[in-house]
């Protein structure tokens, strides 16, 4: 039952990215049954018995499993992890074949992704951009900053055309320490240029992640006549055939996504390809439990 409320099509009716992200979040957790941790490992202190009143996301699942008692983890030296999530708002981002365009989803995730990030006392900033930075939220883990960047979020709008280098120049002149960088693109752009600009956050240590994100109908589009195709962002246009569709597009979209997920694996950036008839929890729960495994 929960999983239908993580439906996009269902979020796109709630009024407010707050009650978004809240609802995406709990349900995630809820699924899991316990909320893995977003940041950096931290150095095993011990166990003590959970009380009630407890955080329940201290609580080690896997020892309940087996003993039927509650023990809480406890760390040294915890410190919080900088979020740092940029969202691509670019012309191509609004295409749809669905309720809810690329650019809706993309701010669902971030929005998700920001609220998980609080949720775990981490600190967290904003790049919303286009072929110019058009959103910034500085990182921060003071009181009320959730509300800054869910509104930053809920301000984004398609622009223009794509321009990597810019937002991740101006990321580059604030960075002060590493963290964790989130990337929401439909990635229209020849892979090893957006492997080769995003490239220099991994040498100053960052955890770099790209949420490849495509409308179901530009991975498999169905035409059952001749269409015309327009760019949205050079307004180009193409007559494109069911035939053609269905056979050499399918050839290239497959080989673009490869070639996406290679160059950013080779790069060292995680590699998520999401596409927006997903519900909302699948890339958040194919990237944490990721994180997991290497923590």
């Amino acid at each position: 039952m929960q999983q239908r409320y993580l439906d996009p099509a269902i979020l796109a009716g709630i009024s407010g990215l707050d009650l978004v992200a809240k609802t995406v979040v709990e349900g995630f957790v809820s699924g899991l049954h316990r909320s893995p941790d977003f940041g950096f490992s931290q150095e095993f202190a011990e166990y003590r018995m959970y009380t009630p009143g407890d955080d329940l996301r201290h609580v080690d699942w896997n020892v309940y499993a087996r003993t039927e008692r509650c023990y809480l983890k406890r760390y040294k030296g915890e410190t919080n992890t900088m979020v740092t999530i940029l969202i691509d708002a670019s012309a191509s981002m609004s295409y749809s074949s669905l309720p809810v365009n690329k650019l809706d989803y993309a701010k669902f995730l971030a929005s998700s992704l920001a609220y998980l990030a609080n949720q775990q006392r981490d600190s967290s900033g904003l790049i919303v951009f286009d072929d110019e930075v058009r959103q910034f939220v500085a990182p921060s883990g003071r009181q009320g900053h959730l509300h800054r960047i869910l509104h930053a979020i809920e301000r984004a709008v398609p622009g223009k055309r794509t321009d990597y280098a810019k937002p991740f120049f101006h990321f580059q002149q604030f960075l002060t320490r590493r963290g964790i960088v989130a990337v929401i693109s439909d990635f229209w752009e020849d892979p090893e240029l957006v492997a080769k600009t995003i490239a220099p956050l991994r040498w100053k240590g960052n955890e770099v992640v790209l949420f490849h994100l495509l409308d179901p109908a530009e991975v498999r589009p169905k035409l059952t006549a001749p269409v015309v195709m327009v760019d949205l962002e050079t307004e180009d246009e193409i007559e494109v055939s069911p035939e053609y569709a269905h056979t050499e597009y399918r050839e290239k979209i497959d080989a673009h996504i490869a070639a996406m997920r290679s160059a950013a694996q080779g790069a060292g950036f995680d590699y998520m390809m999401v596409q927006t008839d997903q519900p909302l929890d699948a890339a958040l729960r194919e990237y944490l439990s990721r994180r997991q495994g290497r923590l």
